[in-house]
């Protein structure tokens, strides 16, 4: 089975909207399953959300992309789960908990450049969760 993956939404706008030129790798990862993207509904409520945030709608206008096809992409390549218990760590932006709860459920790699998420990357580690800002495949 493929390893899991939990991606913060920062690092879905990369992939979608910014196309961000290191995340092709990632993307193309996920789509040959070489990843495993597990989200939960709160995760993509707030991708929802953020997509509507008039720099990111703006951003989006000007490259012709909608929030409709947005969500189709999560939608095709996440797999839904339940909303986690909460994690024996906490962090301090409450809106990325979610995230690592998740990551510490399912033992997953946790992807996400949010200085907070970050700060608890060597407890988290313990809790067998490593946090990375990106993904790239080691051969």
């Amino acid at each position: 089975m493929s390893p899991p993956v939990v991606i913060d939404t920062n690092i879905v706008l990369d992939i979608w909207v910014y196309q961000d030129p290191a995340t092709p790798p990632l993307l193309q990862a996920l789509k040959e399953g070489e990843l495993r993207w597990l989200a939960t509904p709160p995760m993509r409520e707030e991708l929802l959300r953020v997509l509507d945030y008039p720099h990111i709608a703006r951003r989006r206008e000007r490259d012709g992309l909608s929030a409709h096809e947005v969500l189709a992409d999560f939608d095709g390549l996440a797999q839904m789960q339940a909303v986690a218990p909460k994690a024996p760590y906490v962090c301090k932006d409450e809106d990325d908990q979610k995230f690592i709860d998740l990551a510490v459920a399912h033992q997953a790699l946790l992807l996400s450049k949010d200085r907070q998420v970050l700060r608890l990357t060597h407890r988290l580690d313990r809790l067998g969760v490593a946090v990375r800002q990106k993904w790239v495949l080691l051969y």
